[in-house]
């Protein structure tokens, strides 16, 4: 990496046009960020502690849990260590590394998104061959893909970012490293880095949102045909909730990428939407709207009384 720049470090600028905001931003962003945290622990261990949710959906749920708790981690703690007054410079490596994980873990989450689409479509549409469908083997095969096309998205916006040479302001316009922000910064040609990203993350998000929307459309024809009210009210709220996750997921990425001019400020709010808000709102979707997992939490929160009592 060293022999493509003649500096070391980047400077992050943070969230455009909120100079003197940083007190209020780093109280608003801490709180969302330990709630975040918190949240997808609860899920976690609700998941983990009750045998009565270890199923395929329960088990992607808990893979969600661990993304959202992984995601807003790669930019997260540095955002609020210069927004408490701490430097912002970031090492080169730590710049490089930063996209990555950013673009490896939102990449994996899509994919589990398309997973956990099937798995639904899957429990409606045929009930009665859903075990044997989602076996254990099946499920893991199906995470560990989802792993392997993050990594690989990454690994390819990643090289190409950072092949070029970048030898004159280090100052990132932005509160993390990310493509539309580092690539201006070079002083090569960056129009293939800059094709390559667009046709990535484009054809990525268009790809898994596709299987999403065939998923579930195949679920509200299956939806349509249930005569029992109870059913079809039972199967569109457990439906729902995860179609809500989705749009919330896939609404910035368009918006950001796939723009023809770039907003800064629009960027940057949709991206802290995207980062933070996002896991923030899954946590709270997952946790208020699943009876199973709030019967779970209950018995956590009363096994952990009566712990502490005892």
């Amino acid at each position: 990496m060293r022999k493509h720049t003649e500096f070391h470090e980047f400077i992050l600028l943070g969230i455009p046009q909120t100079e003197g905001l940083e007190t209020v931003l780093f109280v608003i962003f801490s709180f969302a960020y330990l709630f975040t945290l918190l949240g997808n622990l609860l899920i976690l261990t609700a998941i983990v502690s009750s045998s009565t949710l270890h199923t395929p959906m329960y088990f992607f749920l808990g893979r969600l849990s661990i993304f959202d708790t992984l995601f807003p981690s790669v930019t997260c703690p540095k955002m609020l260590y210069y927004l408490s007054g701490q430097s912002q410079a970031l090492s080169y490596k730590g710049c490089a590394a930063q996209l990555f994980f950013y673009h490896f873990l939102g990449s994996s989450e899509g994919c589990l998104y398309s997973v956990m689409a099937y798995d639904r479509f899957v429990a409606i549409c045929h009930p009665l061959r859903y075990m044997p469908i989602m076996r254990p083997g099946v499920c893991v095969s199906l995470v560990m893909a989802a792993w392997l096309a993050g990594c690989l998205h990454a690994t390819i916006l990643t090289s190409f970012t950072f092949r070029l040479t970048y030898c004159g302001s280090n100052r990132v316009g932005y509160f993390f490293c990310d493509i539309p922000a580092v690539l201006p910064l070079a002083c090569t040609d960056s129009s293939l880095a800059q094709k390559v990203g667009s046709t990535n993350v484009g054809f990525l998000a268009l790809m898994l949102w596709f299987s999403v929307c065939i998923s579930y459309t195949r679920i509200g024809i299956a939806i349509l045909r249930i005569r029992s009210a109870e059913g079809g009210k039972k199967a569109f709220s457990t439906c729902s909730a995860h179609l809500t996750a989705i749009l919330c997921a896939y609404g910035p990425v368009i918006i950001i990428y796939l723009q023809p001019s770039p907003n800064p400020l629009l960027g940057a709010v949709v991206q802290i939407l995207n980062n933070i808000v996002s896991p923030m709102l899954n946590s709270l979707i997952d946790s208020l709207r699943n009876r199973e997992v709030k019967r779970s939490l209950r018995r956590v929160f009363y096994n952990a009384v009566f712990i502490s009592l005892a």
